[in-house]
């Protein structure tokens, strides 16, 4: 992966995930079922369509990104444990 890497909230349907685990073309944290914290190399269109092409069609999907600072980060609470170490660990 490349150095620069940005910060990208996904979400899908929750009950629209494929078979196998998604691709998320970079470091990734779940969030809740569907919702993922992702940082990936890829433009925000790159990954937006990465990730619909695993997804079935039709799925409704979002791809958003996010200031990759402490101070910009989503305050968030009772989400997968882990998710705040893991952003700080990038």
């Amino acid at each position: 992966m490349a150095d620069e890497t940005s910060l990208y909230l996904i979400w899908h349907e929750p009950g629209a995930a494929p078979s196998q685990p998604l691709d998320l073309n970079g470091d990734g944290h779940p969030l809740a079922e569907g919702l993922w914290l992702v940082r990936s190399a890829l433009t925000r269109s790159k990954l937006y369509h990465r990730i619909k092409w695993q997804l079935p069609e039709g799925t409704a999907l979002l791809c958003a990104p996010l200031a990759d600072e402490p101070e910009n980060w989503p305050k968030f609470k009772a989400m997968e444990a882990g998710a705040l170490a893991w952003l700080k660990g990038g």
